[in-house]
């Protein structure tokens, strides 16, 4: 008696309904029964959950996105990312919230010491998203910046800043705490965090320490924020140790991720 009633409803009725949902529900609602799934994916619902054409970023050269329909177009988009002009900074969408996330390459980071070989390289990865990483062959100073303009991201949409890495067979000096920040509206978000995990060091439980990526990469959290809305301004982030200037090197680095903390 439910399903009859339910088939009684408008397509229109219900892809209004369900654009006002979620990705993740308007998925389950197409398995509830066949009159929901011809409204459950149809584009007027999917071109819902799809920023904005005039806020859809335009795509590197080769990234062409061959989808015949909005959800099709948004599944590609949360599957995997695609890279963006000039190839130093990938996008894709959160598929629970479709909010916007990106990943600055090293290139495009701000990294002290960069241009001088005996203290960075770079070198390509097949696993990266990017043509290259950088490697820090040795430093004392430490520091790693970066930005992305607030009104690329989604608003509303609670996000976490991530240093995406691995590191060299021996690496020296970065199992202890460096410092982190997230900084946006004139809010600063300060914290401890370490880079490699060490079995012999009782670390402090303010300080943030690294997880292992299904990707095989490393990641660490610097810090989470909200975009809100209204907000025009620059997100900026980074980490840096430029007190104890002790040795460091062993950290290749492909970028700093900005995603959707859900």
């Amino acid at each position: 008696m439910e399903s009859c009633e339910i088939a009684r409803l408008p397509e229109e009725l219900v892809s209004a309904a369900l654009s006002l949902t979620s990705p993740r529900d308007a998925c389950r609602a197409a398995a509830v029964s066949p009159a929901f799934r011809a409204a459950a994916d149809s584009d007027a619902v999917w071109a819902c959950f799809l920023p904005p054409l005039a806020d859809q970023p335009p795509l590197a050269d080769g990234e062409a996105l061959l989808a015949c329909g909005k959800k099709d177009l948004f599944l590609r988009l949360s599957g995997s990312s695609v890279l963006l002009p000039g190839g130093l900074m990938s996008m894709w969408l959160d598929r629970e919230t479709a909010a916007k996330c990106y990943m600055v390459a090293a290139r495009e980071l701000s990294i002290a010491w960069r241009d001088t070989p005996q203290h960075w390289t770079w070198i390509p990865l097949e696993d990266s998203r990017f043509s290259d990483s950088a490697e820090l062959i040795w430093v004392c100073w430490l520091e790693i910046r970066g930005k992305i303009h607030s009104k690329m991201l989604s608003q509303g949409s609670t996000y976490a800043v991530y240093t995406v890495y691995k590191l060299a067979e021996e690496p020296d000096g970065l199992n202890f705490p460096v410092n982190a920040s997230v900084s946006v509206g004139g809010s600063i978000l300060a914290s401890k965090v370490c880079l490699q995990r060490d079995p012999h060091m009782i670390h402090p439980e303010d300080v943030a320490l690294p997880h292992q990526r299904v990707d095989g990469w490393m990641e660490l959290e610097l810090g989470e924020f909200i975009c809100e809305a209204g907000e025009d301004g620059d997100v900026s982030f980074g980490l840096s140790e430029t007190e104890s200037l002790y040795c460091k090197s062993g950290l290749i680095l492909q970028g700093i991720e900005i995603r959707c903390k859900n």
